[in-house]
């Protein structure tokens, strides 16, 4: 089974755009929006930098390094009337790599070249709404 329903990965790949909740080093959250590729074969969501943004030195990246427990939500409003939010929080481990970024975002037809370094973030926790149900009905479950 895979990690994520055809709803929620045809979602997730009409959204380049998301947003990334870290732990850093002094215990205090973060979010930052960040650019975001699905990788079919990883069943995983991407992470790059634009090439030569120094994606290894921001403060996303070092924290997902060093506190690799991490969320990510996308989400939109489908219509305003009636109101329909939609999106999904990915709740998981991050794996961050210093190399690579390049080839990962040319194989993944990023909209934007990557950056040397890039994050993989691997769900352990999926939630849902208003993909593949309505639109105040939370869909969960663990991803094992």
């Amino acid at each position: 089974m895979s990690a994520f329903t055809d709803g929620e990965v045809a979602y997730l790949t009409g959204q380049p755009l998301g947003r990334l909740a870290t732990v850093g080093r002094d215990g205090r959250p973060a979010v930052r929006p960040v650019g975001v590729v699905y990788d079919p074969e990883a069943e995983a969501i991407v992470i790059g930098g634009v090439a030569g943004s120094g994606m290894a030195g921001s403060k996303k990246f070092r924290d997902a390094r060093h506190h690799p427990d991490v969320a990510f939500v996308i989400d939109d409003i489908a219509a305003v009337d009636p109101w329909t939010p939609r999106g999904i929080e990915i709740r998981g481990r991050a794996e961050t790599y210093d190399e690579g970024g390049k080839q990962v975002g040319e194989r993944l037809g990023a909209p934007f070249p990557f950056d040397p370094a890039w994050i993989l973030i691997r769900p352990r926790r999926i939630l849902s709404w208003g993909i593949d149900n309505d639109s105040f009905a939370m869909a969960a479950r663990d991803v094992p």
